[in-house]
């Protein structure tokens, strides 16, 4: 549970969404998760101007950490209210030229270990060389 920042002109545009100023409407979010194939079993969506609320019980802890990370990295989104059940997710926020290579070494102790990081963030993310300053990534735990 927490509130996870996210940088609002930052991230994917969604079709169908309102003015930057506020997050794109719940019907277009919940679009969003369900064409990136992510189970939103157990969750509801909210919006309120730029947030994002999320609440109730996953399926899992991957999948809301998923979710979060699919709804906050959309343009429009300042931040994610996440009161859903469960651990707290380890987040990074990527910054100018970080590499996955880069995050590996200084989040999980190994940049061999970069791999981790870009399937943990399937299917947000297509090519481990295809992330942008501001995205926020999912650090696996355990």
């Amino acid at each position: 549970m927490g509130l996870w920042s996210f940088i609002k002109g930052s991230g994917k545009k969604l079709v169908g969404a309102a003015e930057a100023s506020e997050a794109p409407p719940e019907d277009a979010l919940k679009k969003e998760i369900d064409d990136l194939g992510l189970d939103l079993s157990g969750l509801d969506i909210s919006v309120e101007g730029d947030t994002v609320k999320v609440s109730g019980a996953a399926i899992s802890q991957e999948m809301k950490e998923k979710v979060i990370l699919a709804v906050g990295n959309v343009e429009g989104v300042a931040s994610v209210d996440d009161s859903s059940t469960g651990n707290e997710p380890v987040f990074h926020t990527v910054e100018k030229g970080d590499t996955l290579w880069a995050i590996s070494s200084k989040t999980l102790g190994s940049g061999a270990r970069y791999n981790e990081i870009f399937e943990a963030n399937k299917p947000m993310l297509s090519h481990p060389d295809k992330i942008y300053p501001g995205q926020v990534l999912r650090i696996p735990q355990g």
